[in-house]
């Protein structure tokens, strides 16, 4: 059990009946919590060589776990890397104002309103390049909801190529993006979605947020020399990436965490130490509603494009081998934590499957490695 897991297995009803989590909420901690408990079954693995025995807990897949999570961000890293065009892209932030973050806390669905307004103010940007030939980017939005101290502060991180294509298949690169543009058509386009999904009441705050940014809301979109080789590393680290590592967990005395973290406008180390329902409160709330997209794919990456059919038909055969490869359970483990799952730590030999074994049937851990064990007696001596 790591630090994560015994602080939400000590807290866990409290949790519950002081903070009123949404379903959501509840099925992500409890699979958080009892991901690799050998109760709720695995499959067993022998060497053939020695005839050790391994067995490997069933995980729990959810993004809210520090294990899982890392894995899902792997795969999607790579599975980015063989849907990106070969043209240099640029990582984009659009933020919001600090006084608006609530109202995404109290209306969940003005988060769908941030992938709107990005969507729309990058579409209008290229269309002003060349209105009658309609230049369409691919981009690739990814939400976070939350700031390295954990509070709550939702912004979208976007991978823009550099350059679109037209209705006729003609490409032009764009290296100017139009910064002020940018900031205001932003501003503009979220203020006008917040206020439908809020009503008239939300005027007085638009009002405010008007005066308060007369430039616009900011969106950092430097040049950074992006090619397709480096992109999909530097964003993989915004692709649903669990909220916390257990790695920045420094302390739990059953009343009180401290975690630390490295301040984003100076880079500068800081820890901070909190009550237990605190920081359990500071996490739950970046859990999603279930089926809720993080990562949204727009311009010339939308599935629904006939240019997806083309982009998939030029990945060559050895690419797809690759990505299937990937999403193996060995391989991805290979990857994302460096090392072989399957290997003997005795022989070094690579171990074999032997069975699976699933919470229903109730089985102990001894009775286990028996069964394995004769079965893989029996493999021996036919051999």
């Amino acid at each position: 059990m790591n630090i994560l897991q015994k602080i939400f297995t000590d807290y866990y009803e409290e949790m519950i009946y002081t903070l009123h989590p949404h379903h959501s909420v509840v099925e992500n901690v409890d699979k958080m919590i009892h991901c690799g408990d050998p109760a709720f079954g695995g499959a067993m693995y022998g060497c053939p060589h020695c005839g050790n025995m391994k067995f490997v807990p069933f995980r729990c897949h959810s993004r809210f776990c520090p294990t899982c999570g890392n894995k899902y961000s792997m795969e999607r890293a790579t599975s980015m890397s063989f849907k990106l065009i070969p043209v240099q892209h640029r990582h984009c932030v659009f933020t919001i104002d600090e006084d608006l973050r609530h109202f995404f806390l109290d209306y969940p669905d003005l988060l769908h309103c941030l992938f709107h307004s990005v969507t729309s103010v990058i579409c209008r940007m290229f269309h002003k390049l060349n209105k009658s030939q309609n230049f369409t980017p691919g981009f690739i939005m990814v939400l976070h909801t939350f700031g390295r101290d954990l509070k709550w502060n939702p912004h979208i991180h976007c991978l823009i190529s550099e350059g679109g294509y037209s209705d006729d298949g003609f490409w032009r690169n764009v290296s100017h993006f139009d910064y002020t543009f940018l900031r205001n058509a932003f501003r503009t386009a979220l203020l006008n979605e917040m206020q439908t999904v809020i009503g008239p009441s939300f005027k007085k705050q638009k009002a405010r947020c008007y005066d308060k940014h007369k430039k616009g809301f900011y969106v950092y979109a430097k040049p950074n020399k992006c090619d397709p080789k480096i992109v999909t590393k530097y964003i993989g680290r915004y692709l649903g990436r669990p909220v916390i590592a257990t790695s920045r967990i420094d302390r739990y005395d059953g009343k009180y965490v401290t975690f630390h973290y490295n301040r984003h406008e100076d880079n500068k180390y800081v820890e901070e130490t909190i009550p237990v329902m605190e920081f359990i409160q500071r996490l739950i709330r970046h859990i999603p509603e279930k089926h809720f997209k993080m990562i949204r794919y727009g311009g010339i990456y939308a599935r629904h494009r006939d240019i997806d059919k083309k982009l998939r038909r030029s990945i060559s055969k050895e690419k797809h081998r690759i990505y299937q490869s990937f999403h193996q359970w060995r391989t991805s483990i290979l990857l994302s934590f460096g090392y072989d799952p399957l290997e003997c730590p005795v022989c070094k030999h690579k171990m074999e499957f032997l069975e699976l074994y699933y919470a229903h049937k109730r089985v102990s851990l001894e009775e286990m490695y028996e069964k394995a064990m004769s079965r893989s007696r029996g493999k021996r001596s036919s051999a």
